[in-house]
């Protein structure tokens, strides 16, 4: 069931649209909608992602979509174009896939890793984005103040305070 938490909109120049006539609309259209696409596409996950998302488009639109004859047809328009989209996108990914072939394995995570992706989450998000634009990515300062749209200083401070933070957190680790 689409779930919306956005208050009931206000009226259209048609008359008063609500959320309370699209929750109907989606109950009683959906489950044939997700039907029509699964017998379609031959994958009802895809149909259930593809009418989900069509709906909350629709729900966007509603004050106009709502006035349409039939408004059920703009969203099995708008579920199969997604559906078709999506099938195409997996077909570029599988060519991809073919004329690269598979990524090159992973190595297992290390303890220090893990430790340290603990510790970063910790640490507030202005020092953390620091630290690992300028130790991880290899930025050097003056391209994380840019990248980041602060001074240069304030990138400095950000370091040296994600650096202490870090080592304490590190060495609790430890401890």
């Amino acid at each position: 069931m689409l779930t919306t938490t956005t208050q009931a909109r206000p009226a259209g120049r048609h008359g008063a649209v609500t959320q309370e006539a699209f929750d109907a609309f989606y109950a009683d259209r959906a489950p044939a909608l997700v039907r029509q696409l699964h017998a379609q596409t031959g994958d009802l996950g895809e149909a259930q992602d593809c009418v989900q998302e069509a709906f909350a488009r629709a729900w966007q639109r509603w004050d106009r979509l709502a006035q349409y004859d039939v408004p059920e047809a703009w969203v099995r328009q708008v579920a199969w174009r997604l559906a078709v989209s999506r099938f195409r996108r997996a077909g570029s990914a599988a060519r991809a896939l073919r004329r690269h072939g598979p990524p090159p394995d992973v190595p297992a995570v290390s303890a220090d890793r893990v430790a340290l992706v603990a510790a970063l989450a910790r640490v507030p998000a202005a020092q953390r984005r620091a630290v690992v634009l300028h130790h991880v990515a290899g930025l050097s300062v003056q391209e994380v103040a840019e990248e980041t749209g602060v001074p240069v200083g304030t990138v400095k401070a950000r370091l040296s305070r994600g650096r202490t933070a870090l080592a304490a957190l590190l060495s609790e680790e430890t401890s």
